[in-house]
């Protein structure tokens, strides 16, 4: 697959790059993008939730009425999950939400999720670009020279680019990442894709290990 290489003002800059057919034309496959977008989001779990049990609770545990002859249930402790202010049952404990999941399983979502943009006409190939300081001018200056300036969208870099990455931390709708940071969460999450020209060779090489 060839696609035209754009300058950051949007304009064709005469030359094509040709997209590896088994990283960017494969059929995409939905059930692993599901599972490596699920095993993102519950990376990004604290965890940290928690209620108290029974045990827990601060409080008499002296018997509040007789066992018998009241005509409601006998009751042995105030503590109990059936009286107000008493622990709650089965609840939320601190836990990891993260799962393994395969290597070719995650490289697959990643593929499959390239490729999608790709037939969609949503991921963009742009020479290489630098700022001569981090700002966000200079950045928006860039969405709405490639016409992204209303949509989310993912730039990855060949190599970490500080002045780049600076300049977009403060715009809500843009991401910047690298080769090695490349998820399938951030494709899918974006509106298009903007890979730079020098990152594509080490996607490629990436994605077919």
């Amino acid at each position: 697959m060839k696609v035209a290489v754009i300058d950051i003002k949007g304009k064709d800059t005469g030359r094509q790059v040709e997209l590896a057919d088994n990283v960017f034309g494969i059929e995409p496959s939905e059930h692993a993008i599901y599972l490596d977008v699920k095993q993102y989001l519950a990376a990004q779990r604290q965890g940290t939730h928690k209620a108290k049990q029974r045990a827990e609770i601060a409080g008499s545990t002296r018997k509040i009425k007789k066992q018998k002859g009241t005509g409601t249930a006998r009751a042995g402790s105030i503590k109990s999950p059936v009286f107000r202010g008493g622990g709650r049952i089965f609840g939320p404990v601190p836990r990891d939400y993260s799962f393994k999941l395969n290597k070719n399983q995650k490289r697959l979502a990643r593929k499959s999720a390239l490729s999608l943009k790709a037939s969609e006409g949503t991921l963009h190939v742009v020479q290489d670009f630098n700022f001569d300081a981090p700002k966000t001018k200079n950045f928006l200056e860039v969405l709405e020279g490639l016409g992204l300036s209303d949509k989310k969208s993912l730039f990855v870099l060949g190599e970490s680019n500080n002045n780049v990455y600076l300049s977009s931390r403060n715009l809500k709708a843009a991401n910047v990442v690298t080769t090695s940071g490349l998820n399938t969460y951030s494709v899918m999450n974006a509106d298009n894709v903007v890979i730079l020209e020098s990152s594509l060779e080490k996607i490629e090489e990436f994605l077919t290990k």
